[in-house]
């Protein structure tokens, strides 16, 4: 007798070991979300230390990652070549752009963080040029195309300077303009700022301008010379927003929504101050 009510306690013991283990199996099915995130090229290594530590706390999030220059990805958004969640410009001028043709979700832009424009060259160059007003003493300049944020900045500041003519789309002002302006010297058009900062940290040109937070983790590659002041080039504002993905399903948007919060976190915020980066309250 005792022995089958033991085989009874056995039977049922297995049964629902069985059904826990069924639980088991239809969550490990789910399917991990994926993030697209579209990013200005300055913020390529503070947003992959940033993804990072998302992801420690929220494994299951997988990101892909699109590091250019602002209107080169403001272009491909706006064209429809790719599937996108979050736009984190370098700039307004594309974040406007997109948001009055319709391509953000409305409310979910924040102007999230400032920078500043620095002029650079290489540890050892024996330059003449101590900022932005002598840059004519250089040899070869590397400088961003206009189309691309730090180029329409370094722009900006030119004018502001008295070097350049003030125009009324200072993004449109050629690279032989610049040169004219500069008395002839050499200039190397860049398609965005990581560009600029390989071609001085190269020694393919004697100075170029970028932001403060692309010195971080090279100074034994790049010298800074001058750190330009906001009032000079104008504010450096990097906006942020939600993309309308219509590929995008519901767990993927609100994992979207969920990352754009954790950006403007206090553990957030101090990454972003770690690579110089001026996080707007």
């Amino acid at each position: 007798m005792l022995k089958k009510f033991v085989s009874i306690l056995l039977a049922l013991a297995v049964a629902m070991a069985m059904f826990t283990g069924c639980g088991n199996s239809d969550s490990s099915d789910a399917k991990d979300t994926t993030i697209t995130v579209f990013a200005a090229n300055s913020l390529s290594d503070v947003m992959d230390e940033i993804i990072s530590s998302y992801n420690e706390v929220n494994p299951d999030v997988t990101f892909q990652t699109n590091y250019d220059s602002s209107g080169t990805l403001m272009t491909q958004i706006a064209e429809g070549g790719a599937a996108c969640d979050i736009f984190f410009s370098a700039a307004e001028k594309q974040v406007n752009t997109l948001d009055e043709a319709g391509f953000l979700i409305e409310g979910t832009r924040t102007n999230l963080l400032n920078n500043q424009m620095c002029v650079v060259t290489y540890p050892g160059s024996n330059t003449k040029v101590t900022g932005l007003h002598d840059m004519d003493k250089a040899s070869s300049l590397a400088i961003a195309d206009g189309t691309v944020p730090i180029g329409d900045y370094t722009r900006r500041a030119l004018i502001h300077e008295g070097i350049l003519t003030a125009s009324d789309d200072t993004s449109a002002i050629t690279s032989a303009q610049l040169s004219q302006a500069l008395g002839g010297v050499e200039i190397n058009n860049c398609a965005n700022v990581g560009a600029v900062v390989a071609a001085v940290s190269e020694h393919s040109n004697e100075v170029g301008t970028v932001y403060l937070s692309d010195t971080f983790g090279v100074e034994s590659d790049l010298e800074i010379l001058e750190t330009v002041s906001n009032e000079i080039s104008g504010d450096i504002i990097y906006p942020v927003a939600q993309v309308i993905n219509e590929e995008a399903d519901d767990a993927q948007i609100a994992a979207t929504k969920d990352f754009l919060e954790y950006l403007m976190s206090d553990e957030a915020k101090a990454i972003f101050e770690k690579y110089h980066f001026i996080v707007i309250e």
